[in-house]
């Protein structure tokens, strides 16, 4: 085999993809390769993340170079939504953790990366694998055995799918992904192969991508893992998104799993259990931050300033009388953000309440939350008891996940086709729109370049 240029798939994940005047395309998320009755499996195209996190195929015929950091391509990309055929594989998704036999009956190795290689044809083929031994002892072959690079023909089978396959190196690959990205990915494989990816996340990791997840997947995901696996995950998130989450189990499911919480966590998503989901108690968080009238503003700063805390409940204090834990005592008002930022820090956060914000009620209905945080410009609302104890915050983000399409986590072509399936058909004789072509798309679609 000569090759003119050889890649290595998992050092792609996340390259940028340019056109040829230096605008960014988007980036690259996966390789699709094409299982062949006889010889090796050619790569075809790549996965691309474009704007709006649609995932789109991009032909290798049309990439003109792929160098350390950046894929140039023609600058013609189909915007079609990226669907995967029978025959097909991708390799960062499928590949990599897989468990193979060499061919020289020496024993089984992991995956751990895979080369495509450009053949003097032009096409890209799969040529070598970076694999690695399993150790003697039969343990997980991740950090222990040696490793070697072999041709693709060295192992056997494949393009089969090993009974059981880790995903330590899938996770290596995209490391730096954003959960919500990371939720994409995922999304898109097959059931079983989420699993395996959910087992090798860590709980705090698995709960950030299953809050990025869509209900259905959620539940798949959630009643795969072990009932105390599960219970821990459920820990792990944010009290309103976990106990929406039970609201789609089964009622024998959820009431096992909160047994298996810890009693504290598993008190406050009891409590929003309690309120209608479309109402300001099943919107509300039990954890915004909370401090005493007499905390300074140094403290409220060092609050607000973790990494872990979403950005609406980062942009005010709850200011209450103690306890300081919700449902509290008595609501004082909010600090807000900006307010923090212009006040000395030694000064008492009570310095600078805005005892007047609005306010909401367990029972205040969606329309009202909208309405409140439109009219006033604000990120977060909190929730009062008739004794004005602080029961929670409702946040900007609460109520879109609400309001938008509960498919809204799919890319903007899933939607586009289930309103042209429920649309009803044209006119005879009218000419339909080409489906919003641009000039820089490809015209004939991405079966063109594609088997």
């Amino acid at each position: 085999m000569s090759a003119s240029s050889r890649v290595f798939v998992a050092r792609l994940a996340g390259t940028v993809v340019f056109d040829p005047i230096g605008d960014q395309v988007g980036r690259v998320r996966d390789v699709v390769v094409l299982v062949r009755a006889k010889g090796a499996p050619r790569a075809v195209g790549l996965v691309v993340e474009v704007p709006g996190r649609r995932r789109v195929f991009l032909p290798l015929t049309r990439v003109t170079s792929i160098d350390s950091g950046q894929v140039i391509s023609t600058g013609l990309v189909n915007l079609r939504r990226f669907e995967q055929r029978a025959m097909e594989s991708l390799v960062l998704g499928e590949l990599l953790d897989r468990r193979v036999q060499l061919t020289d009956g020496s024993g089984e190795v992991t995956i751990e990366d895979v080369s495509i290689a450009q053949q003097r044809t032009g096409d890209w083929l799969v040529d070598q694998l970076f694999v690695r031994r399993r150790s003697a002892r039969g343990a997980a072959p991740f950090r222990r055995g040696s490793t070697l690079t072999v041709p693709v023909d060295a192992v056997q089978d494949l393009m089969s799918r090993s009974p059981e396959q880790g995903a330590a190196r899938l996770l290596e690959a995209y490391e730096d992904m954003r959960a919500a990205d990371l939720a994409d990915v995922i999304r898109e494989l097959a059931p079983a192969r989420r699993l395996e990816i959910a087992g090798a996340l860590n709980n705090e990791r698995l709960a950030d991508v299953l809050e990025e997840l869509p209900e259905d997947a959620q539940v798949s995901i959630l009643s795969g893992l072990d009932r105390d696996r599960a219970a821990d995950v459920l820990e792990a998130m944010e009290p309103d998104d976990a106990a929406d989450l039970l609201n789609e189990l089964p009622d024998e499911q959820a009431a096992q799993l909160l047994n298996l919480m810890e009693p504290e966590e598993a008190a406050d998503v009891r409590r929003l259990l309690e309120y209608a989901e479309d109402t300001a108690g099943g919107l509300m968080t039990t954890e915004p931050v909370i401090l005493g009238a007499d905390d300074t503003i140094a403290t409220a700063l060092a609050q607000i300033r973790r990494a872990e805390l979403p950005p609406a409940l980062a942009s005010m204090v709850f200011v209450v009388r103690p306890p300081l834990e919700t449902p509290t005592g008595r609501f004082l008002g909010v600090a807000h953000f900006q307010r923090l930022l212009r006040e000395p820090p030694h000064a008492a956060v009570a310095s600078v309440l805005d005892a007047e914000t609005e306010w909401l009620t367990h029972d205040a209905s969606v329309g009202q939350v909208t309405r409140l945080l439109a009219a006033y410009d604000l990120l977060a609302l909190p929730v009062l008891d008739a004794q004005r104890r602080l029961l929670g915050v409702v946040t900007v983000d609460d109520v879109l996940d609400h309001i938008l399409p509960d498919d809204w986590r799919g890319s903007d072509d899933e939607r586009l086709e289930a309103v042209a399936q429920a649309a009803p058909s044209a006119p005879s004789g009218r000419r339909e729109p080409a489906g919003g072509k641009s000039p820089r798309q490809e015209p004939t679609g991405q079966e063109a370049n594609r088997g």
